[in-house]
């Protein structure tokens, strides 16, 4: 599975950025769809993930009630819309798969990584 992420830019505190995350070579309709990220000096941070199903959605504690995500299995990507941006997310966002667990894509081991994208948010 290739992963591509796309959709980052820099944007006023309190405004929103839609990412994408569209998915190549084998199908990605089963597997776990998630997002992570690193900001400046920081370690690396779980955003949010979604069930194969996309009945299901997780999300990091500082995120929550903000970021939402979504996957459109017919275009085989997976989107995070994130609302009311502040500073502290100012980091580069990857993509991550994984045909198995939640919880290896929360954990920070998907089996695979998209290239990051980055997210400025100027206050």
């Amino acid at each position: 599975v290739q992963l591509q992420a796309s959709g980052g830019g820099l944007v006023e505190a309190g405004g929103s950025l839609r990412l994408s995350c569209a998915a190549s070579g084998r199908t990605s309709s089963n597997y776990v769809m998630g997002w992570l990220r690193q900001g400046p000096g920081k370690e690396r941070e779980f955003v949010a993930a979604i069930s194969w199903s996309g009945v299901r959605t997780y999300y990091g504690d500082s995120v929550k009630g903000r970021f939402t995500i979504s996957r459109d299995d017919a275009k085989n990507t997976v989107y995070l819309h994130m609302n009311s941006l502040n500073a502290e997310d100012t980091a580069v966002y990857y993509c991550a798969a994984d045909s198995g667990r939640v919880g290896r894509v929360m954990s920070g081991l998907p089996e695979y990584w998209g290239q990051g994208t980055q997210v400025t948010v100027s206050s």
